[in-house]
């Protein structure tokens, strides 16, 4: 990018002159002053004895007295803590000083020998006004010393007030559309704009208006930053990036100048392209309960960005405003009606294919075996973001390193999945036989309900191994692909997987522990959602008693209760019961599967680890013809 070096913190030849390093001059200041404090003191070597043709000698006060009684001085001038005499010898000028002594006979002496003598100020204007002066010059030095660093950290400070400078990241990317993937959708809905920012002759002769402003939303990780920054790669034009949470400061009025000066850079090197990272934390609806009461700063930021987005026109200065969110329910409606942000482009997570695209860009400095089959880790990473399969590849890159291999295998890249889902193995987290078997147990009615019930995922591995922060054991699914709707029987299933944990404690072991407990609460809210949200039981019928929260940091129902005492009555009563219903199911089940849970239980104890092919294996092996019957009749219902 042609950038100007006034505006380029980062070029080496564009320093601070040294007069306007207040810092600086304020040590040149101080030194000046001391030595000037030397030079012109009042002590022995002043400006008068230093600089003329005066010879000093330092001499005891006693000797100077008998100097006195001899009349070898011409004159004496007394200090508050030196006694100056002078003197002619040999035709050479010479003054005599002695430290003063409390001595009454001084005077006396000088009347009777007749010499002349007075008193004298040791200081003089000059060194008055400096100690005067002195500590204002150090608080006043201390302050232009804060103020300097505050200028720094807030990218103008004091007394650069609003300067964003140093907070807009500006550059010309080299990222390109093929450097990212997952994303087919998002990129074609952007492909006009570069498109524009190439050829906006093109456009105007038309009379088309190209969006003003596109809003990249997604959940976090899914690369809405890569894809700004390929739009800018892409049209070979300058990038000003600036997070949303920079424009907010303590000084009021602050946040609207950045904003300001965001546009000013922009529009200086049009063509560009504007981006906003987490636009959310300025553009917050101005609504009740979405601007905070008081904060002027931040609706005055906000007014400024839509005054901006208003006052900038495309024909004369064709600067484009891309920002990011994963939180676009709680953005202002001026920022996103026509004109402005009048275009919403969704980068989600990746499907199937898109995950094995990912997976392909990210390998391509990475040395790979012969066995890594990038369609199974891409099944294993259903829901996963590009940000999480980035560092699935990289951390399976450091577990090769770490045993000395030449190569990533299928073994590190799986390894490195399970690290990204459950966490780090805690090998050194040493567990009682006594809980390694409930453990055991417990993830055996997982895996076994898992692969017994249909609308299930079906198991990929179970482990006794602890891991992550509190984890004993886990197991891990393999969900189908590209599913974007549950139906109320595969919900049900997903309540029967997190109570068969529970169950298999109870019927096999007699006595329930805690390690269920993230267990129900998942089960809970399932069946709570399909009572209030998705309309799926009689208690509310088709009615919504909750609304969702933001779709991309979690989902789930809000905490604002819109229905009467008497539905939340009904809604306990439901929950409740339908969790008992499907316990006492899921019971049954693991009774009639005994001897697979038994035989599951035992591999656990001696190998830690099975794969979903051996637990399909171990319940086939003990599975009547009976119960084949009823598991096929089963699905064929559903």
């Amino acid at each position: 990018m042609a950038q100007n070096n006034n505006q380029n913190p980062n070029n080496p030849n564009n320093k601070k002159p040294f007069t306007q390093n207040p810092v600086l001059l304020f040590i040149v200041f101080v030194v000046i002053a001391l030595i000037a404090f030397r030079v012109m003191g009042p002590q022995e070597g002043g400006l008068a004895d230093r600089f003329g043709s005066t010879t000093t000698k330092n001499i005891d006060y006693y000797d100077l007295k008998q100097l006195i009684k001899n009349k070898e001085v011409e004159s004496v001038s007394i200090g508050q803590t030196i006694i100056k005499a002078r003197a002619t010898l040999n035709g050479q000028k010479i003054v005599y000083v002695a430290k003063k002594v409390q001595d009454a006979s001084l005077v006396p002496l000088l009347d009777e020998q007749k010499i002349k003598y007075s008193g004298f100020s040791e200081s003089n204007f000059f060194t008055e006004m400096l100690g005067w002066l002195l500590p204002v010059f150090i608080i006043l030095g201390l302050w232009m010393f804060m103020a300097n660093r505050m200028q720094k950290n807030m990218g103008g400070g004091i007394f650069g007030m609003g300067s964003s400078k140093k907070l807009v990241n500006a550059e010309k990317p080299k990222v390109k559309f093929d450097d990212m993937a997952g994303n087919e959708e998002a990129k074609e809905e952007v492909v006009e704009i570069v498109d524009f920012l190439k050829y906006p002759d093109r456009y105007a002769s038309l009379g088309a208006k190209i969006p003003k402003g596109v809003l990249l939303v997604g959940p976090p990780g899914t690369g809405k930053t890569l894809l700004a920054k390929a739009v800018a790669g892409e049209a070979n034009v300058p990038f000003f990036s600036m997070s949303g949470s920079s424009f907010i400061e303590m000084f009021v009025g602050l946040g609207a100048s950045r904003v300001r000066d965001l546009f000013e850079m922009a529009k200086k090197e049009a063509p560009s392209i504007i981006f906003i990272d987490e636009i959310d934390a300025i553009g917050k609806s101005r609504a009740a309960g979405g601007m905070i009461s008081g904060n002027d700063e931040r609706e005055q930021t906000l007014n400024q960005l839509l005054a901006e987005m208003d006052g900038f026109g495309s024909e004369n200065a064709p600067v484009i405003v891309l920002a990011a969110t994963n939180r676009p329910e709680v953005l202002d409606p001026a920022l996103l009606r026509p004109g402005r942000f009048d275009r919403q482009v969704l980068v989600d997570k990746p499907d199937f294919n898109g995950r094995v695209e990912i997976l392909k860009v990210h390998i391509k400095s990475v040395k790979l075996g012969r066995d890594v089959d990038l369609q199974e880790i891409a099944k294993l990473t259903a829901g996963l973001a590009g940000a999480d399969l980035a560092n699935i590849i990289n951390e399976a890159a450091l577990l090769a390193g770490r045993a000395n291999q030449k190569e990533v295998s299928q073994k590190h890249l799986k390894e490195a999945v399970e690290r990204g889902i459950a966490g780090l193995e805690k090998k050194s987290r040493r567990i009682s036989p006594k809980e390694k078997k409930i453990v055991a147990y417990h993830e055996s009615g997982h895996a076994v309900i898992s692969e017994m019930t249909e609308g299930s995922a079906r198991v990929n591995k179970v482990s006794i191994i602890p891991r992550g922060m509190a984890a004993l054991g886990y197991t891990l699914n393999t969900p189908e692909e590209n599913k974007y709707l549950m139906q109320k029987h595969e919900l049900i299933a997903e309540v029967d997987v997190l109570l068969g944990g529970r169950a298999a404690e109870d019927v096999f072991l007699g006595e329930i522990s805690t390690g269920a407990s993230n267990d129900l609460e998942r089960a809970t809210d399932i069946i709570k959602s399909m009572v209030s949200y998705y309309g799926m039981t009689d208690v509310s019928g088709l009615m919504v008693l909750e609304k969702p929260r933001n779709a991309f940091l979690g989902g789930g129902m809000g905490s604002a209760r819109e229905f009467s005492e008497k539905t939340a009555e009904s809604m306990d009563s439901f929950i409740k019961k339908t969790l008992n219903d499907r316990y006492i199911h899921v019971k049954q089940t693991l009774q009639d599967y005994k001897e697979a849970i038994e035989k599951m239980v035992k591999e656990l104890f001696e190998k830690e680890v099975i794969d979903g092919a051996r637990v399909r294996e171990i319940i086939a092996e003990y599975e009547t013809q009976n119960q084949l019957q009823t598991r096929l009749v089963s699905r064929e219902e559903n």
